[in-house]
């Protein structure tokens, strides 16, 4: 069950102002396609585990507890290709000795690694896990594609996981996941990896860079989403009268508006936050679930079901009671 959460954004804000001095795009055309307004930057030399270390932190003490037996880092952008990220946050949090791994399954990374705690708790492997989506999108992102430049922000958010039962506030219900791998290329960053260098050739400047084909993610973000959510209420035996609030993945605000209506909700469920921060990958629904529980947009008692779809292809769902947790910031 989650039992503590915390969340971490850099100081540098990038409006869509500032964006439209470099790209051919203006505020409007952001707003209009996107809905969001600004996005968070990492500073020079700042990486994914500092923002995760600090989002950690603040889970902890949320939980009230220093310890936890497992630490799962969501991400897109860990610190180096080799070794995983994850044991190095564990280190620097004071956590040193326990299991620690990287998932890699781009926005719907914290979903799956949710799964993946949930996992260890059930076998007995573990009493409380530490889940993280941390990404920090600006180190891979091309400066002159306004396509993908002006969605992506980043950003961390953990929460801490603990044994407990089934009719507990903060259980997790059933998991959905999936993946389509035939659809892989439709997000991907080309080069650096062992398929481009197997090939023995050099890698062009701009395959370094991360790559979406925006109208197709559209239509398949929305389609699966949907499915997803729908899958874990019937699993979970929910009705839409038994969501109280839908934190999907922050990817646009027309897939949000999509996604709700397919599902059957009101627009009163939607929680969001993605004109102010933007697209933060793995930490958008942790992030936004830690500012909602800060700012009484959520209540202790209230059903949520949770959303994601990302690179893989891959998406996932769950539903939750949510928990009365003690927020940091």
């Amino acid at each position: 069950m989650l039992t503590g959460i915390g969340s971490w954004l850099p100081e540098r804000v990038v409006t869509n102002d500032q964006l439209s001095q470099v790209l051919d795009t203006s505020d409007e055309w952001i707003r209009t396609r996107t809905g969001i307004s600004q996005r968070f930057h990492a500073a020079t030399g700042e990486s994914t585990s500092d923002l995760a270390v600090e989002a950690g932190r603040r889970a902890l003490k949320s939980a009230g507890d220093d310890h936890v037996d497992a630490l799962i880092l969501a991400t897109t952008t860990p610190d180096y290709p080799c070794p995983a990220t994850a044991p190095d946050i564990a280190a620097r949090l004071g956590l040193s000795g326990i299991a620690a791994f990287d998932i890699a399954a781009v926005c719907t990374g914290f979903v799956y690694a949710l799964s993946a705690a949930a996992g260890l708790i059930a076998a007995g492997t573990a009493e409380r896990v530490m889940v993280i989506g941390a990404d920090v999108y600006s180190t891979i992102l091309n400066p002159v594609d306004r396509s993908t430049a002006v969605i992506f922000g980043d950003a961390a958010g953990a929460v801490v996981l603990r044994a407990g039962r089934p009719d507990e506030l903060g259980a997790l219900g059933p998991m959905v996941l999936g993946s389509d791998g035939e659809n892989h290329r439709l997000i991907e960053i080309p080069g650096g990896g062992a398929r481009q260098r197997s090939n023995g050739q050099p890698s062009e400047p701009d395959d370094e860079y991360f790559r979406m084909a925006g109208p197709e993610v559209f239509r398949h973000a929305i389609v699966r989403m949907s499915e997803a959510a729908s899958r874990a209420m019937e699993l979970a035996r929910w009705l839409p009268g038994d969501v109280d609030r839908f934190a999907a993945h922050q990817a646009n605000a027309r897939i949000l508006t999509s996604v709700l209506e397919r599902v059957g909700l009101p627009a009163t469920c939607q929680l969001s936050n993605v004109a102010r921060v933007g697209n933060t990958s793995a930490a958008s629904i942790p992030l936004l679930l830690d500012e909602c529980a800060a700012d009484g947009r959520l209540e202790a008692g209230q059903g949520v079901l949770l959303s994601a779809f990302g690179g893989g292809l891959t998406w996932g769902a769950t539903t939750l009671r949510w928990p009365a947790l003690t927020t940091v910031h």
